[in-house]
């Protein structure tokens, strides 16, 4: 995650720049409520990547030797999960509940809770980016149940704080939580090339120090 880290980091830290001097559109910035949606949308996605939350792969890969937890050797003593429970939220009867089930089928629920760990971490920075900036304005991760396409809360509608809601308020509100049309023709309109030594595009701030500790804008190449 490190170069979508540091690169989000300075488009965040540029935001909060430009939104001090003025209009955010006006100066040719990303305005802050577009990159949480962002955020909503790959987040999720993310999320998906990891199946579903009650997985007989899962179990069958872990016996095999093909899937462990993160740090397996270093953070578990056990290493054979056998009859270990797991305890996740699932969907019954239009609820949301509580359900036990075995620890080797609940492992790509596992590896995902690692996952926003992590996500919170990066979050953390981009963040204090923004109090660096002397800004009150955070940004947050929506809550896992929150558009997701594959596993227990597929084919149901939740809002960002991962409360159940039909899909009419979904669709009614999604514009408020994910990229619209216009947002991404926006962003699209910025992307320009900027190619002349020292000179960088007005959405993103420069990086702290050029290639291997030259400065940013040292000419590397001469044509």
């Amino acid at each position: 995650m490190f170069v979508g880290d540091t690169g989000l980091s300075r488009v965040v830290k540029r935001t909060a720049q430009l939104m001090k001097k003025g209009d955010l559109r006006e100066l040719g910035g990303i305005p802050l409520e577009i990159i949480q949606k962002y955020i909503n949308f790959w987040f999720s996605y993310s999320l998906d990547l990891f199946g579903g939350e009650i997985s007989s792969n899962s179990a069958d890969f872990f016996a095999a030797g093909l899937k462990g937890r993160y740090k397996e050797r270093e953070q578990y003593t056990e290493h054979l999960a056998a009859n270990q429970i797991f305890t996740l939220t699932t969907i019954e009867e239009g609820q949301l509940k509580p359900r036990e089930v075995p620890l080797r089928n609940a492992l790509n629920e596992v590896l995902r809770l690692e996952y926003v760990k992590d996500c919170e971490k990066g979050l953390a920075r981009w963040n204090k980016a923004l109090a660096d900036e002397g800004l009150s304005d955070r940004l947050s991760l929506p809550n896992t149940r929150f558009h997701r396409h594959v596993g227990e809360f597929a084919g149901h509608s939740f809002d960002i704080q991962g409360n159940l809601i039909g899909k009419e308020e979904f669709d009614e509100r999604q514009a408020e939580w994910l990229p619209t049309v216009a947002d991404r023709e926006y962003v699209r309109s910025l992307m320009h090339p900027v190619t002349e030594p020292g000179k960088i595009a007005n959405w993103i701030a420069p990086p702290a120090t050029g290639v291997k500790g030259k400065p940013f804008e040292f000419e590397y190449v001469r044509l």
